[in-house]
């Protein structure tokens, strides 16, 4: 089949493909040909849509190929992410985010429960569910995901965690210290169990009492000093600033001075 009349998978679920890889396979079919063919499905006339085989058709298109083998395949719409996955799933070829992604299409087009797409594929019900779940972390971390520096494992670890900011801290020091999969999920619980500060309580503020600062301005002329009137909710307090201890000396001449006039008052 001409190269030219066959376009590409438009639900392809993979998105990263290896330039080394795709090198390599390219000098394999210079060399020797196309030995397994693609899967397509006829559009129209001389017009076909790639259903399996999208690193097959990329490698023949750099090496220049003008005609790969090819078997067509009579494949309804709704068949066609579902086989591009299975095809790339068996061969090892999705990153963890592509295949989360795939599953999570997959799941909206054919409006199937978990357990009902675990059927479809052949895969279990918990692989689907926390392969899903990593389109949950910060992009930040799906970026390291899908770069192949975090493991699946390291991302499902991740997940324990509940703030975003602790998955993005913990991800860079998985990468910083090439932690394992078993050493993250230590950190994960380590961190987990961490209490949280608690918050400073708020300073009480004064309670502001008609008179309190007059009071306050008397003092101060009285005693040649600051003086500062607090009250609380249950006491209050003066307070008297001095400057030395001949200062200090001075005021309290003042007060005895004051009470021995009140004293003498009273007698």
């Amino acid at each position: 089949m001409p190269v030219s009349q066959i376009k590409p998978n438009p639900k392809q679920p993979r998105q990263v493909f290896d330039e080394d890889a795709l090198n390599e396979l390219e000098h394999s079919i210079r060399e020797f040909g196309l030995m397994q063919p693609i899967v397509v499905r006829e559009l129209g006339t001389d017009e076909y849509e790639l259903v399996m085989g999208e690193r097959r058709l990329r490698a023949s298109q750099l090496a220049e190929l003008e005609a790969i083998p090819a078997i067509v395949r009579q494949t309804a719409d709704e068949a066609m992410l579902r086989d591009a996955l299975l095809e790339n799933i068996h061969r090892v070829q999705l990153n963890p985010l592509e295949e989360a992604a795939a599953y999570q299409q997959l799941l909206d087009e054919f409006a199937v429960t978990h357990e009902e797409l675990a059927g479809r594929i052949g895969r279990s019900r918990p692989v689907i569910t926390n392969t899903i779940r990593l389109l949950k972390l910060p992009l930040a971390v799906q970026r390291r995901v899908a770069a192949g520096v975090l493991s699946a494992g390291h991302a499902r670890a991740l997940l324990s965690l509940e703030d975003a900011d602790s998955q993005e801290e913990l991800a860079a020091r998985i990468v910083a210290e090439g932690m394992s999969v078993r050493a993250t999920e230590e950190a994960v619980t380590l961190k987990k169990s961490e209490k949280p500060a608690k918050p400073k309580p708020a300073p009480r503020k004064p309670i502001q009492a008609p008179g309190l600062q007059e009071l306050a301005n008397r003092l101060s002329d009285r005693f040649d000093t600051r003086v500062k009137v607090d009250l609380g909710r249950r006491k209050g307090r003066i307070t008297l600033e001095f400057g030395s201890v001949d200062d200090l000396e001075r005021i309290v001449a003042l007060m005895d001075e004051n009470q021995a006039k009140q004293t003498r008052e009273t007698d």
